[in-house]
């Protein structure tokens, strides 16, 4: 956490954010002026205890007054925050590194956890936006899984330059396979099973760089099976310099990392290897980024089972004929670093996700008969809208709104960073949503920052900006305003329209229209839970609205015909039918709750 932190603070600093850190530590007579170091007094439980953080926490806040607090967890002096005022005002964005991953092994950690738990929640509760490095790692965090609604995933990075090298501080044998591991001695990192897949194999020789508690029980494995007068197959060097660090990691075969428990929660050590275009081999660790980092990348191998020796030993001596698979590893990897694990892509994703939480100004109070409202935001879903978002976006821009947040929705085109330069907030959801999961992340977005109400529409163009005062007007009336333009109508669209009509009792003329404005009061029912389980914008968000008793409302609008592309649910047959079914079965649901309702009144 503390080497990625001070790349990442660097690495803004030289992109223009004025980025500064507060940590643990003992201030050094070298420290830059935007680092401040806090001492630590004690360790309790694997956690440093700094007893002036709190104070100094209040110092950098009133001295460098900054947009966002970036707080890194797991970090207990984190907690601080909850009880400042001054730090509860800012935006937080929290980094989530790892899940404390207790064990029945390690009682004492369970019962600190039980401790620490509500706190950490706490910062989750306050937090904008929750950064996490990769997908499996959110997928199988339990403290993780009330926030998703708030995760981005961004994965760490390096500087991939190669640092400077000296010769390897310990000699390789001739003729074996160069294994190379690195990292703390500790439990989890599963350095056990390695030395036993190493020793006694006549093809592989295996050295292992880093301090740590288990420094003993390792030499102790290794002395035991290393006869006497032989060089031993596994060596243990302790802690090294970088520059020695990085001697290995440019000597070596391959780079394996063996760890056993999701406290390996990423492995930046990977990006290293990667960086000498190493292959890396690892374990098949359910839950943490380590084998999603390589088989993403295609560095190697992350199907190896945990803590099976027999079966790391059987699969390292199957590589020792195989170089140029080996070559091709390491060479794909490094490719895979420069285009996705680099510290300046890593600042560049985090610097979006600070300009999505940072508090609006103030809105004024709702005026409908200002052109371009500075309370209203324009909500915008888009999947693969190239060719039209940024025209989309540019033309709002012009007309005065300024608030435009587009959802990109997993587009594989360049959609997102299209309309970010054209001038729209962006956001790119974890998993994909579709178009109302899209406008509903709109919709609590405008929410968290203060927005009276939204206008949604659509990414292709078709719906016209001058139109936005047509819709406006008839929202002094209604809760709900829907733009119609019913003349856009296929005959499948006007027949699945038609039998909506008679099952739902609504008497609108273009029942899909995704040119809509809605107020506070409807804002507040879509940004529910329950609304997160329809799929369709149009037959769930109505009954919804409707059953809440809010008035929607109906007008006329152009279109810009010549840019509606083919429908994504009316077009076949099928998909008519399929719709209809879906209708049905929302209306009937509908019927048997208030059947129910009447029964139990």
């Amino acid at each position: 956490m503390e080497s990625f932190l001070s790349d990442l603070v660097q690495t803004q600093r030289t992109q223009g954010i004025d980025s500064h850190a507060l940590v643990h530590g003992t201030p050094l007579g070298d420290d830059p002026h935007w680092l401040r170091r806090v001492p630590v007094q004690l360790q309790l439980i694997y956690a440093p205890i700094a007893l002036g953080f709190r104070a100094a926490l209040i110092h950098a806040i009133h001295d460098i007054r900054p947009d966002v607090l970036h707080l890194h967890m797991p970090n207990n002096s984190v907690f601080w925050a909850l009880t400042i005022a001054d730090a509860k005002n800012i935006p937080w964005v929290v980094h989530w590194h790892s899940d404390v991953v207790v064990s029945d092994e390690r009682l004492l950690l369970r019962w600190a956890y039980t401790l620490y738990r509500p706190f950490e929640q706490a910062v989750l509760d306050h937090a904008e936006r929750i950064l996490v490095t990769s997908p499996p790692y959110l997928q199988a965090s339990e403290p993780l899984r009330k926030w998703r609604s708030k995760c981005a995933v961004v994965p760490l990075g390096i500087d991939p330059a190669s640092p400077h090298q000296t010769n390897p501080p310990a000699p390789w044998q001739p003729g074996r396979l160069r294994l190379l591991s690195i990292g703390r001695l500790a439990h989890y990192k599963g350095f056990e099973t390695l030395v036993r897949a190493v020793n006694g194999s006549t093809h592989l020789q295996l050295i292992i760089a880093g301090q740590g508690e288990s420094m003993a029980q390792l030499q102790a494995m290794t002395a035991e099976s290393t006869p006497h007068g032989s060089p031993a197959q596994v060596q243990l060097l302790g802690e090294v310099s970088e520059n020695d660090k990085h001697a290995l990691l440019n000597s070596c075969d391959a780079f394996c990392l063996a760890s056993i428990e999701r406290t390996e929660a990423f492995g930046v050590v990977l990006l290293e290897a990667m960086a000498h275009a190493r292959p890396c081999i690892v374990s098949d660790l359910p839950g943490s980024g380590m084998p999603w980092v390589v088989s993403s990348s295609g560095a190697g191998l992350s199907h190896l089972p945990r803590g099976d020796a027999n079966a790391w030993r059987q699969i390292l001596e199957s590589l020792v004929s195989q170089p140029q698979k080996l070559k091709q590893w390491g060479i794909q990897g490094q490719q895979a670093l420069l285009a996705r694990f680099s510290i300046s892509a890593c600042a560049r994703t985090i610097a979006a996700q600070y300009r999505m939480c940072q508090i609006e100004p103030a809105a004024p109070a709702l005026t409908r008969s200002t052109a371009a409202n500075p309370s209203i935001l324009i909500v915008i879903p888009a999947r693969d809208e190239a060719a039209t978002i940024g025209q989309v976006v540019t033309t709002l821009v012009k007309a005065g709104w300024r608030h435009v947040f587009v959802i990109d929705d997993h587009s594989t085109d360049g959609t997102g960073d299209i309309a970010h330069r054209a001038g729209a907030t962006v956001t790119r959801p974890v998993l994909p949503l579709g178009a109302w999961g899209g406008m509903q992340l709109g919709i609590r977005y405008a929410r968290a920052h203060g927005f009276e109400s939204v206008i949604t529409m659509d990414a292709d163009g078709q719906h016209e900006v001058e139109e936005i005062p047509r819709l406006l007007a008839g929202a002094a009336s209604a809760d709900v305003v829907i733009g119609a333009h019913p003349q856009r109508a296929s005959r499948l669209r006007q027949i699945a329209w038609r039998w909506f009509r008679v099952i739902a009792g609504f008497e609108l003329r273009d029942l899909t229209s995704g040119f809509r404005w809605y107020n506070q009061s409807a804002m507040e029912i879509l940004a529910a839970s329950e609304a997160t389980l329809l799929d369709y914008q149009d037959v769930g968000v109505l009954l919804l609205l409707r059953k809440a008793g809010l008035r929607i409302m109906e007008v006329p609008v152009s279109m810009n015909t010549r840019q509606v592309g083919k429908s994504r649910i009316f077009y076949s047959w099928f998909s008519v039918l399929r719709y209809m079914v879906e209708t049905s079965l929302l209306c009937l649901a509908r019927w048997e709750v208030s059947a129910r309702a009447t029964v139990n009144k």
